[in-house]
């Protein structure tokens, strides 16, 4: 699998909002549970989907899950750097992550072989 080119799944929609978020860190885990390498990507409020307290996030219960599943298998969060929360109960579960700058994120489009972005 480390061979193939990932899905990359970029997220941008603010789950405080929009149950889109939701929607594309759910295909996320389809996609990985089909044994595809996945990028998952958090740009701009998307980074509102790994806040501790899930209650104000659309679909929350359901934002819980899919990220503590994903972080069983061990896929990373590609996270906007410049878009990092510094309140203490962000990420409180300790998902791996991996700040990118929006460079780093645009040298993820040619490693992949198809996209998602909401």
């Amino acid at each position: 699998m480390a061979d193939r080119q990932p899905v990359l799944v970029i997220i941008s929609e603010d789950p405080r909002v929009s149950h889109r978020a939701n929607e594309a860190m759910r295909i996320a885990l389809g996609v990985v549970a089909g044994e595809n390498p996945v990028r998952i990507v958090l740009s701009g409020p998307a980074v509102h989907l790994l806040d501790e307290d899930t209650d104000d996030l659309v679909d929350g219960d359901d934002i819980a899950k899919f990220r503590a599943a994903l972080k069983k298998l061990g896929i990373p969060f590609h996270v906007e750097a410049t878009a990092l929360p510094s309140e203490p109960g962000w990420n409180a579960d300790g998902h791996p992550l991996v700040p990118v700058s929006p460079e780093e994120i645009a040298a993820l489009v040619p490693q992949a072989r198809r996209f998602i972005v909401f």
